[in-house]
């Protein structure tokens, strides 16, 4: 076998401590079977921290929106609930059902940014509890103001979503979406904003590209610049400027693994080495007659600028057209600044366990794994990311084998489809996994644990766990279902 080909996780210390604790995990999964989702909700805590400190070393106000739809976890909202100052600390609802949670989960109301797209029974509950909304179109705001006026409402603070930016005198032009309004018809949005100024209150404006180009979100902040200085010259008074999430994440613990994996992709594809993914599977690749066609769709899983560190670079970037950092334009006309992170504040906030059910070898020498869990479950490749699980040693009183040696091996899941692998790519091991061991696939609470999860023939979908320790995190773990946490027990503080 030639040298292994690792993509190993990045691993901070507090999930670094769990994984470390497979006397903890495995009875964990015999109680609560195979597979299941485990979260870190003290670890949300921490990440809030991280972006909190960006906002401090450039004397920013304004909130930290959580946005909801990476997780349907209840811990991790209620933890962020806790989290504090609560001027600082809010979420991002997409959707009815993530309203009603969010309230029930203990944030209240002046913390919370309806988001997405909205019908009717969504933008009722916004209207009635006074949550801000980020209308998504002029048709959206004229519905909004037409239920305040209907049930006499008191005003309804928005943000209205702009979208399509260009920048005066420079070559930036953000792409299509479709959603928000283009930000060269934002004259005609501020016309209806003002038509139904006793309905609402206009506090600023917002945007969400997806992309993680610096340049594209600096020329949007810009152009919200100036759809907001436009605004204060009609006499409305905005104060704040949300500009979304897509701040990514590092999810690597070696870089170099990185280049050498997709190095050696391009490698195998054009025949210059044996295949190192099922089938032959390119992830958007291909080699035609030698030479390499496509483009790689996965994650970049090496990020080394990502989370805080992202949002650094983004407030330090120059305007495209005004010339000053942005940092600076938003402190010069006293706006807070919000941002909606999902994937970047449940960074390191959980893992998906997985038991091995069955190992078997093919006449061609492939080793196949058969785990108590499908690609919906673990749903890394399905948004592209390429990560190493960790393999747990066997719990106590489980003999190790002598001489075990690192193993090359394809993962299966459990549906009746040959479309079923957790992963196409061929994944390494310390040692050739048995029946009965545990696959953990670390810092799945972003995007990965429930996204794509369905009770697909019938099978079992993951159960849901939150662990923690004392407060000080040094004591033993303990868990409750992620249903039954609340705050009080990891007896934190954050305010």
């Amino acid at each position: 076998m030639s040298e292994p080909l690792y993509l190993a996780p990045r691993l901070e210390p507090r999930l670094a401590a769990l994984l470390d604790s497979p006397a903890f995990l495995h009875p964990l999964v015999t109680a609560l079977g195979s597979p299941l989702n485990v979260v870190l909700p003290d670890q949300i805590a921490d990440n809030v921290r991280g972006f909190r400190d960006v906002y401090g070393r450039h004397r920013l106000g304004g909130r930290i929106l959580y946005a909801h739809k990476a997780n349907r976890s209840s811990a991790l909202v209620r933890r962020l609930a806790a989290t504090g100052p609560a001027a600082a600390v809010g979420i991002d609802v997409a959707s009815l059902g993530e309203l009603e949670h969010a309230l029930g989960g203990g944030l209240t109301p002046d913390r919370i940014v309806a988001t997405g797209p909205k019908d009717p029974d969504f933008l009722w509950l916004a209207a009635r509890t006074g949550v801000t909304v980020a209308v998504d179109s002029p048709a959206e705001l004229t519905a909004l103001a037409a239920l305040v006026e209907r049930f006499r409402l008191p005003r309804v603070p928005v943000l209205p979503r702009l979208s399509e930016f260009t920048a005066p005198g420079t070559r930036v032009l953000t792409r299509r979406s479709r959603f928000g309004t283009p930000a060269d018809d934002a004259a005609a949005l501020l016309d209806l904003v003002e038509k139904h100024r006793e309905s609402v209150e206009f506090t600023g404006v917002s945007y969400h590209l997806d992309t993680m180009g610096l340049a594209e979100k600096a020329a949007a902040l810009e152009g919200c610049l100036r759809v907001l200085d436009e605004a204060r010259r009609r006499g409305l008074r905005p104060r704040a400027v949300d500009i979304g999430g897509g701040y990514g994440v590092d999810y690597l613990a070696d870089g170099a693994q990185w280049e050498r994996y997709t190095t050696e992709l391009t490698r195998a594809l054009l025949g210059k080495r044996p295949p190192i993914t099922w089938e032959g599977h390119g992830y958007g690749l291909r080699g035609e007659n030698g030479t390499l066609r496509g483009a790689l769709g996965v994650y970049p899983s090496h990020r080394p600028v990502a989370g805080p560190r992202y949002l650094e670079e983004l407030l330090t970037q120059t305007a495209p057209s005004l010339g000053r950092p942005l940092a600076t334009l938003l402190l010069e006309n006293l706006y807070d600044l919000h941002t909606e992170p999902g994937r970047a504040l449940t960074d390191q906030c959980g893992l998906t366990l997985a038991r091995v059910v069955e190992v078997r070898v093919t006449r061609d020498g492939e080793r196949l794994v058969r785990l108590a869990a499908n690609a919906r479950d673990i749903g890394l490749e399905d948004h592209g990311l390429l990560l190493d699980p960790v393999l747990l040693p066997p719990a106590p009183g489980t003999a190790a084998h002598q001489g075990d040696k690192p193993v090359g091996v394809y993962l299966l899941g459990n549906l009746c489809l040959e479309s079923d692998l957790v992963s196409r790519r061929l994944v390494f091991l310390e040692r050739e996994p048995r029946a009965g061991d545990l696959l953990a696939f670390a810092n799945t609470a972003g995007y990965f644990m429930d996204f794509t999860a369905d009770h697909a023939l019938h099978q079992p979908i993951a159960r849901k766990v939150a662990v923690y320790q004392d407060s000080g995190g040094t004591g033993p773990w303990q868990w409750c279902l992620d249903e039954q946490y609340w705050p009080h027990l990891t007896a934190g503080d954050d305010e």
